[in-house]
């Protein structure tokens, strides 16, 4: 799966960005990721999101026990690569038949965090157990919904290209073509969204410090994210629609 976001939809964190400085790629220009994503999985479906950016999957390849899929409901697009352990608690948590799947349980977990916010946005991600990656994107609202589960079970990685887009695929090869040294893991344990930023959902209490990530040949490409044990930070609040703060506004 692979998603480029432009910058007015997901603002990259300032340590991802450094490494994509010297870099000539733009992944959106003339459609060159999506063109190169289609070239390497010759089946793959790319849904263009206007000046937005776009998302694409592909069955290609596949393991049949942490499957990919895909769905769009009301305007909110999903991503999502896994297998959620506790899928018949989730349905009924969030009221869905039994037909639903694990794309259509992360779509209805943000459209009720979006519209009623019972709960704060890592308690929810953290409710999800199991073995997952996913990209969700509301074109309603134009924000963006990402997390990776606790282990990073699933291969996940984002950058950002040469004009400060962000860049999140499951391929660390389709990364490198549009991230170059700005590319590196996902980090596990933990979401991001359009207002909020990176955060963890196991220590929402605690801030995350960028690392420089050295690869292999011993050069610095990308940072990683840790929790800062040492540096706690007030937890947000998520008020209900209809309240003078309403963050749905603001995601």
């Amino acid at each position: 799966m692979l998603a480029v976001f432009d910058k007015s939809v997901a603002k990259s964190p300032e340590a991802l960005i450094q490494g994509s400085e010297n870099q000539s790629v733009c992944a959106l220009k003339d459609g060159f990721l999506a063109t190169h994503f289609s070239s390497v999985h010759p089946a793959s479906v790319v849904i263009n999101l206007a000046s937005f950016g776009f998302m694409a999957y592909s069955s290609d390849k596949q393991n049949p026990i942490l499957p990919r899929l895909f769905a769009v409901v009301d305007d909110i697009f999903c991503l999502f690569e896994g297998h959620i352990e506790n899928v018949a608690h989730l349905k009924q948590q969030y009221g869905l038949n039994k037909t639903a799947n694990e794309v259509i349980i992360v779509i209805e977990a943000y459209r009720t965090l979006r519209d009623r916010g019972p709960y704060p946005a890592d308690q929810v991600v953290r409710d999800i157990k199991g073995k997952f990656a996913f990209i969700l994107f509301d074109s309603a609202s134009k924000t963006a919904f990402i997390a990776s589960d606790a282990d990073g079970s699933i291969p996940f990685f984002w950058g950002t290209d040469a004009e400060g887009h962000l860049v999140l695929s499951n391929d660390g090869e389709i990364g490198k073509q549009g991230c170059g040294k700005s590319f590196a893991p996902f980090p596990k344990g933990c979401f991001f969204t359009s207002s909020g930023g990176l955060r963890s959902f196991e220590h929402p209490v605690n801030e995350l410090k960028a690392v420089p990530r050295v690869d292999s040949s011993g050069e610095v490409c990308g940072m990683t994210f840790k929790v800062d044990a040492e540096s706690r930070k007030d937890k947000p609040g998520m008020p209900r629609v209809g309240s003078d703060a309403n963050w749905s506004q603001h995601y």
